[in-house]
């Protein structure tokens, strides 16, 4: 990995918004994702990042990955700790896709659905649909989301170290593990990413230039 320029977090959210807003240009929407291990609590960065936006001009979108989660039926066919199902099989891409992503696109409508599936209660949420201005952003966080082809104009990993990882990991989503090692491992969000920050200390985050950006 590359050196990396710490920051503090009020910084690194100006470095962030600049990034959005800088591919926002021109653009009808821009659709931007915060990924990251739940340790690493990559909503809450989202989170930080949408009234500074507002404030810019741009209308702006959260949405939750954890609100496109498979049903128990399909997620949970292996049991509540597979690793490879947490790694390939939980998130609903198509229903993503097809609900928010594909609506954001150069030729889409603007009209998204912000949530499919309550996964704690297992149904849907049965939210309403809403339109998202032009010149808006969305703002997507969530665990896992790199290397799998969705359109998205910005990426953002917050990587923590091996050391970090486990430590910041609950006891009872240690399982998890495995899948997020894999996921560092074959997707390696490090150089898929746009934009990485090293994230082991919230408080004194750091901006690294990725190997290799998107075109």
């Amino acid at each position: 990995m590359v050196s990396a320029r710490p920051l503090t977090p009020a910084a690194l959210l100006d470095e962030l918004v600049t990034a959005i807003t800088d591919r926002a240009d021109g653009r009808r929407w821009t659709r931007v994702a915060v990924d990251g291990a739940d340790a690493a609590d990559p909503g809450a960065v989202a989170d930080a990042l949408v009234a500074p936006l507002r404030l810019l001009g741009h209308p702006v979108l959260r949405v939750r990955a954890r609100d496109f989660l498979r049903p128990a039926s399909v997620r949970l066919e292996y049991g509540h700790t597979d690793a490879e199902s947490y790694l390939w099989g939980w998130l609903d891409d198509s229903g993503l896709r097809r609900e928010v992503l594909e609506p954001l696109g150069p030729d889409g409508t603007g009209r998204v659905l912000p949530s499919l599936w309550d996964a704690a209660r297992d149904r849907a949420t049965r939210a309403a649909y809403t339109t998202l201005p032009e010149g808006g952003v969305l703002l997507l966080d969530g665990p896992l989301l790199l290397g799998k082809g969705l359109p998205l104009e910005l990426t953002v990993h917050l990587w923590l170290s091996p050391g970090a990882l486990r430590r910041r990991t609950p006891t009872e989503d240690a399982w998890t593990l495995e899948a997020l090692t894999r996921y560092a491992d074959e997707v390696v969000p490090a150089t898929e990413a746009d934009l990485l920050v090293r994230y082991d200390h919230p408080a004194h985050p750091a901006l690294v230039e990725p190997e290799r950006r998107r075109p």
